[in-house]
C-alpha cells in the first residue's frame, strides 16, 4: 500500500515540476494525473494496491476540499468584487461540459450500437 501511495503521490510530484519548469498553464496535480494514466496504460492495468488507495483516497475526498473551502472564506471580498466574471465562468464552463459529456455519450452509443451490429440512426 505504501508503495501504491508512493507512486501516486510521486506522479503528482513530477507533475508539479513539470508544470513548473515549462510554464504550462495547467496544474500540477492534473499533469501529475495524466503521467499516471499513462503509466497505468503503458502497464495495462491498475495494480490492485494503486485501486485500493485510490479508492480510499476518493472516499475521503471531501476531506480534501477543505483547504479550498478555507481559501474561499479568507478571500470573500475579492469574490464580491469579482462576482460577475466568477459567475461568468461558472455557468459557462458547467454549460461547456454538459455540452460536451453529452457529445461524448452520444457518440459512444452510435459506436457501441454499432460494434453490436445494429444500425446507427443518426
Amino acid at each position: 500500500m505504501l508503495s501504491a501511495l508512493t507512486l501516486i503521490l510521486t506522479c503528482q510530484l513530477i507533475g508539479e515540476l513539470f508544470t513548473r519548469f515549462f510554464g504550462l498553464p495547467v496544474p500540477g496535480p492534473v499533469a501529475g494525473m495524466v503521467i499516471l494514466f499513462a503509466l497505468l496504460a503503458i502497464h495495462g492495468s491498475v495494480p490492485r494496491d494503486v485501486g485500493t488507495v485510490a479508492d480510499t483516497l476518493l472516499k475521503n475526498l471531501a476531506l480534501l476540499f477543505v483547504p479550498a473551502g478555507v481559501g474561499v472564506m479568507a478571500h470573500f471580498g475579492l469574490l464580491g468584487q469579482d462576482w460577475l466574471p466568477i459567475s461568468v465562468a461558472l455557468i459557462g464552463s458547467t454549460l461547456a461540459t454538459i455540452a460536451v459529456t453529452a457529445l461524448v455519450m452520444s457518440r459512444l452509443a452510435r459506436a457501441g450500437k454499432s460494434a453490436d451490429g445494429e444500425t446507427p440512426h443518426g
